[in-house]
């Protein structure tokens, strides 16, 4: 089943790549008057994400950023290409391998803004060596401990939003590669960090799908637990914006895939704003070519219940 896995994830990102386009983010529902935070926001992903959300009329824009300095320059070019007015995008500091960090920004967040709509967790990392953050291998403590943090942090604000809160983490086709052995519980009882915090039995090769995988886990047990509660819900997905031209693969501890199987990062970012603008049939789902997909659930049979296939007709826009 691993193998078949593998075989899914590889052969659906090449010819998703290859050959779906994906639609242009179209603005539905009305944000005009919604606030939304995009970390990592001042290249990459991030940076054409917050592109289309001020095309789209977002009414203000949190870019939260580890180097303000460059959060600035990248304001200022999306306000140059988007002819918007300066007070529609403010620049944040954010770390997201710094706990205080991310404890100050949501405490800022919750004191100082009006309303937050929704938070597009874009802050990643893709490791080639094993190092410590907090006590957790750094793309673990990065990507799963600290994007939650932030989520569980902010909750409360976005469940009073006017709207339904959303909260969007970018996912990976390399999910289908995961090793699921080291998510199994160890012997003795022990947490599966004892497992992925040991240097002497790590491999950072499929670390980063670990923490995709882990981000869809993660992601299916918070929806249903919000799913269960009298509190208004918020919709949590992850969606998957595949291959692309980012410095993601900077640190990557073998040889990048052929640079003509990427995406732009502003075709990437598309299926990014999509998760955001998505309804609630998204929650704890993995979004894959801007559709619901839960094959995930079927080749990764070992760690969750067998779901059967469903899909949502991605929204049809002029592109």
């Amino acid at each position: 089943m691993a193998v078949l896995s593998a075989l899914y994830g590889v052969s659906s990102t090449i010819f998703s790549n290859l050959f779906i386009k994906l639609p242009v983010p179209q603005s539905t529902p009305d944000l005009a008057e919604q606030t939304i935070v995009v970390t990592g926001s001042n290249t990459g992903l991030g940076l054409e994400a917050s592109r289309h959300l001020l095309r789209l009329g977002v009414g203000k824009l949190i870019m939260a950023v580890r180097d303000l300095k460059k959060g600035e320059k990248a304001r200022a070019e999306l306000l140059e290409s988007t002819k918007r007015l300066p007070d529609s995008v403010e620049v944040w500091h954010l770390d997201m391998e710094n706990h205080d960090s991310i404890k100050s920004f949501a405490h800022r967040a919750n004191t100082e803004l009006p309303r937050l709509d929704a938070v597009l967790a874009n802050a990643g990392i893709l490791a080639g060596k094993f190092t410590l953050s907090n006590g957790i291998e750094k793309t673990i403590a990065v990507n799963v401990v600290s994007t939650y943090l932030l989520f569980l942090l902010l909750l409360p604000k976005l469940r009073q939003a006017p709207s339904t809160g959303r909260f969007v983490i970018p996912n990976s086709a390399l999910h289908y590669l995961a090793p699921t052995k080291d998510l199994e519980v160890a012997a003795g009882g022990k947490s599966i960090f004892a497992r992925l915090n040991d240097p002497n039995n790590v491999d950072m090769e499929a670390r980063y799908s670990v923490s995709k995988l882990l981000v869809i886990y993660v992601t299916r047990e918070f929806a249903s637990m919000m799913a269960a509660s009298d509190k208004p819900a918020v919709i949590v997905n992850t969606p998957n914006p595949s291959y692309c031209k980012s410095g993601l693969l900077r640190e990557a501890p073998g040889p990048a895939p052929p640079s003509f199987l990427a995406r732009t990062t502003e075709m990437g970012s598309r299926a990014l704003v999509h998760g955001l603008l998505a309804g609630p049939e998204s929650s704890g789902q993995y979004l894959t070519k801007s559709c619901l997909w839960d094959f995930t659930a079927t080749v990764q049979h070992r760690m969750l219940p067998t779901r059967p296939v469903r899909k949502y007709r991605r929204p049809s826009s002029k592109s």
